[in-house]
């Protein structure tokens, strides 16, 4: 069975039924303390490169190609497995600091492991 994996805004509050918490961002979110994050794990090299992140600036025009560059990055990402370890004890959620909920890395990051772990 695959593992439960979520996403959430690191500035929404810390819920019980988060699980492991692991932000996914490369950088620092802004205006967010380190202790009110309530993370398990930062997870910044499974993010973008900076260059992806930077082409993408979060214009929907460019996000199915982003999405396409992402998962391209994850393949050859060796850091993806250390995440298997935070879903072996249960649900992820994974955290991410843009304003649209659908078209950002922690969105794609998510259906990538759901199929990856399969």
């Amino acid at each position: 069975m695959a593992p439960q994996i979520e996403t959430k805004r690191v500035y929404d509050p810390p819920a019980p039924e988060d699980g492991a918490r692991i932000l996914v961002d490369r950088l620092w979110p802004r205006g967010v303390k380190k202790d009110a994050a309530a993370l398990d794990h930062w997870a910044k090299d499974v993010a973008p490169t900076p260059e992806l992140r930077k082409w993408f600036g979060h214009k929907p025009e460019r996000f199915e190609e982003f999405e396409r560059r992402y998962r391209t990055e994850l393949d050859h990402n060796p850091n993806i497995d250390a995440l298997r370890a935070h879903a072996k004890h249960g649900r992820i959620t994974l955290l991410y600091a843009a304003h649209d909920p659908r078209l950002n890395n922690a969105h794609v990051l998510a259906a990538y492991l759901r199929k990856k772990w399969r």
